[in-house]
């Protein structure tokens, strides 16, 4: 998919600031309403944009512990990987699951309360997947960059 300055400057500016209305967009890049919405559309026809979401403080929704948690499964074959992800789908505290490389099989970002809802989490739900063979948690302390915005390759 090749896109063009035009694009690329609405998808820069979108991820931005996802409520901005059609017609400043359009003022911004340039272009009358009705073709800047067809573009949009193109972009989100094509796949380049997935989707629009408000991006919440956890700790204004009594969210206040975060936690990284390497998961590493009993045997790292197709039925153990999709039971993993079957049942982390159905946790909501688990608010992304990575499939990586190195020591452990995936990696997850985990969201609780406090530290007691964190430890029952962890233990009535996410130690109970029969397929897990060990968990190593890291609390996040601080965090210096939570950025949702990806750096645009110069070629797309």
């Amino acid at each position: 998919m090749k896109i063009d300055k035009v694009d690329r400057k609405i998808i820069e500016i979108l991820q931005t600031n996802a409520k901005i209305t059609n017609a400043q967009l359009a003022k911004e890049i340039g272009l009358s309403p009705a073709p800047t919405l067809e573009r949009v559309k193109k972009l989100e026809n094509q796949g380049i944009i997935s989707s629009y979401h408000a991006k919440l403080n956890p700790e204004a929704v009594g969210l206040g512990v975060n936690t990284f948690v390497m998961a590493t499964l009993k045997a790292h074959n197709k039925n153990h990987i999709q039971k993993f992800i079957d049942e982390i789908e159905n946790i909501p505290e688990v608010i992304e699951c990575h499939h990586v490389t190195g020591s452990g099989d995936f990696i997850l970002k985990v969201i609780a309360k406090d530290i007691p809802s964190y430890q029952d989490l962890m233990l009535e739900k996410v130690s109970e997947i029969e397929v897990i063979d060990n968990l190593q948690s890291m609390i996040i302390l601080s965090t210096f960059k939570d950025s949702k915005v990806l750096p645009l390759p110069n070629e797309i």
